[in-house]
């Protein structure tokens, strides 16, 4: 059943993908790639509540973490679909989560499971993920907001810039996103530093210390977009640097110490 259900939901990403890159070239915009979408991730949330009915908790393994981060991050574009015109973003998501999903049912890992924490230290983990669920597709919205304003400069402009909105509507979905993404991750530090009884014990202080700075970085960027009208390149520099230490902070430490020294 996990793996008839991972099959579909990684071909239906495959061929939302496809068929968001031919509305691309094409100019269009058409409803099929995102109902395929859809599809993808009732599938792909259906295997993983599957999997935490096996082993009574969910698996916050590297690769089952990176699956549940994509499902979310999938999820939340789809519904930003919903009165936002910013499916061409499923270019990368979508297959970003169908490579996690295919990864998580064929390369089994040492179970980290969430059972094994209390209830504070388990909302201190899913608002984490839903900040950088909410981040990552910020980071993604802020590189195709680069890419558009390049595209725009030609003569003529390009396809892909002339498929999506403008780009003042581009930067305005760009600052949602970041506004609330931040406010999980808020949520998150808090939480941390309530539940947790050492934040800067040795194995957590860079997680720790990098998710601080990125709340510094997100948050000067609102207040500067607040009180400045910051933008364009900047608006994108910072918007990539707060994700980068987040994405530091999450995986890092996971990848080196469950991939690389499998502990």
């Amino acid at each position: 059943m996990n793996a008839t259900l991972a099959t579909l939901a990684m071909c239906t990403y495959l061929a939302s993908t496809l068929l968001i890159a031919r509305d691309t070239k094409q100019n269009k915009r058409q409803h099929t790639p995102v109902y395929l979408a859809w599809i993808a991730v009732c599938a792909h949330a259906l295997y993983i509540t599957i999997a935490l009915g096996q082993n009574n908790s969910f698996n916050f393994s590297f690769i089952g973490t990176a699956s549940l981060v994509s499902l979310i991050v999938a999820l939340l574009l789809l519904i930003a679909t919903i009165n936002k015109p910013v499916e061409k973003l499923g270019i990368v998501i979508f297959p970003i989560a169908g490579l996690m999903l295919g990864l998580d049912l064929n390369l089994p890992e040492k179970p980290h499971l969430l059972h094994a924490h209390n209830w504070q230290m388990s909302t201190h983990i899913l608002t984490s993920i839903v900040a950088f669920s909410l981040l990552n597709i910020a980071a993604l919205q802020a590189i195709l907001l680069a890419i558009q304003d390049q595209q725009l400069k030609s003569h003529p402009p390009k396809r892909l810039a002339q498929s999506l909105p403008p780009l003042q509507t581009m930067e305005t979905l760009l600052f949602q996103m970041i506004g609330i993404g931040l406010f999980f991750l808020t949520l998150s530090l808090i939480s941390g530093f309530i539940f947790i009884e050492d934040l800067f014990a040795q194995h957590l202080v860079h997680k720790t210390v990098l998710s601080i700075i990125a709340w510094i970085i997100f948050s000067s960027l609102l207040i500067g977009r607040l009180r400045y009208g910051w933008r364009g390149k900047t608006a994108v520099r910072w918007t990539l640097a707060g994700f980068v230490l987040l994405l530091l902070a999450y995986f890092g430490s996971k990848l080196v110490l469950e991939i690389i020294l499998h502990r």
